[in-house]
Parts: structure tokens; C-alpha cells; sequence
């Protein structure tokens, strides 16, 4: 199969209001896909992301993976990216993932709802549990902070431990 491979691939999508980076994003030949510059015939976008660990339980993975496609079909304005894949480390499988309509409407739901606390300034508390060791978030997360009282204590107590 003819294909080209980026890796690191920014996106981002103005409708949704949101932006990101695929792990990979592979361009397979099809009739379907975009021209690429410097590349001759149609190329299909398919983004591919790489987890270290298992499948979830949850559907965060597919989700955030639908969101990838999501914002490539915006950027190259191609047609809607039927799958894609996700690959996990530990079990060294690569599984298709189906973006089908339910995926897509689950996507933009979370979105309007992020946006909405966002909009109203409020940060959820988080719930750590131990996937939170693995996540490539957690200095930004810091779900430590979810057994303080507040984030006024938490800077409180941190502003006396520099006195």
C-alpha cells in the first residue's frame, strides 16, 4: 500500500474551537483523500495514536482520536476520515477505530461542555486515581491538589512553607 507517514502533525479545527498534536498521521493513496504538494495522486489522512499503556474501559482514547480526525478533515477539507487507529504498547496491537456519527455527536458534545467551563471560569476537580502516574498532563493537572480544601489553601500553605 502506498502511504506517507508525519509524525507530530499539528491540528487544530476553528469550528470546534480546538487544537492538538496526532502522534501520526498517515496519508494513504485513495481517490478520496487531498492532493499533497510535491506528491502526485490523492492522499487519505488517517490518524493513528500511540498509547503506552492498554485499552481503557472509557472511550477517551477513541474519542480524542475522533477529535484528530475531526480537525484533519477541517484543515485539508477532504471527506470524512472513516477510521483510524489507535496502538497500545503494552499489548503491541494496533486497533481500528470506527468514527462513526455517535463518536463524532460524543465529540462535539464534550467540546460544547468544555467550552461552557471555560467560559464560566471553573475547573472541575479532578478524580486521581493511578492512571494519573502515566499521563502526560499530570504537571499540568497536579491531581494531588484534589485532597486540599481549596486552591486558595493550597497557595496559603505554600506561601508559608517559603517564609
Amino acid at each position: 500500500m502506498n502511504r506517507i507517514i508525519s509524525r507530530g502533525m499539528a491540528v487544530f479545527s476553528r469550528k470546534l474551537g480546538v487544537n492538538g498534536v496526532c502522534d501520526v498521521v498517515e496519508f494513504h493513496a485513495s481517490p478520496k483523500g487531498v492532493e499533497l504538494a510535491g506528491r502526485e495522486g490523492k492522499w487519505l489522512p488517517v490518524p493513528v495514536e500511540y498509547k503506552r499503556g492498554r485499552p481503557k474501559e472509557n472511550d477517551a482514547d477513541s474519542l480524542q482520536l475522533c477529535c484528530q480526525a475531526m480537525c484533519l478533515e477541517e484543515m485539508l477539507l477532504c471527506d470524512r476520515i472513516p477510521k483510524a487507529y489507535l496502538y497500545y504498547g503494552e499489548t503491541a496491537r494496533r486497533t481500528a477505530v470506527v468514527l462513526d456519527e455517535t463518536l463524532r455527536e460524543k465529540v462535539k458534545a464534550l467540546l460544547v461542555e468544555m467550552h461552557e467551563l471555560y467560559t464560566r471560569e471553573y475547573t472541575p476537580r479532578v478524580k486521581p486515581g493511578k492512571s494519573c502516574n502515566a499521563c502526560s498532563l499530570k504537571d499540568l493537572c497536579l491531581p494531588r491538589l484534589y485532597r486540599t480544601d481549596s486552591a486558595a489553601e493550597y497557595v496559603r500553605k505554600r506561601l508559608e512553607e517559603s517564609l
